[in-house]
């Protein structure tokens, strides 16, 4: 009984081969159409830091418009300077009458840079 060979239908290596070759090449078409897709986005020029007038240095002169009250229309132009930088506000330092200083956190967009009044 042992020694009786059941004979299987073997698939055709053919078969194997193609199916991993139809495999790799839908691979290598979806990388090609993801990288026709990117190239232009990457061709895109960042805009650049240094040309924003929105971009603050350390040690930088600024002109913070200050407003007393939220409600109120006056605003006032006070000369500072930036210390330090967060993701979203600035550090600034005051200067007061009597020679001392006051560091506040403030929102850039409640800064001028100083040299667009020039």
């Amino acid at each position: 009984m042992l020694d009786r060979q059941i004979d299987c239908p073997s698939r055709p290596k053919t078969s194997a081969t193609s199916i991993k070759l139809l495999q790799i090449t839908l691979v290598v078409l979806i990388l090609l159409i993801n990288l026709a897709v990117a190239f232009p986005s990457l061709a895109e020029k960042a805009p650049s830091l240094t040309s924003n007038s929105d971009y603050f240095q350390v040690g930088q002169k600024v002109i913070w418009l200050y407003k007393s009250r939220a409600d109120s229309k006056d605003i006032q132009r006070i000369p500072a300077e930036v210390v330090q930088l967060s993701s979203k506000q600035v550090q600034i330092k005051v200067y007061k009458h009597n020679h001392e200083f006051v560091n506040r956190w403030v929102n850039p967009n409640k800064l001028e840079n100083l040299q667009k009044i020039k």
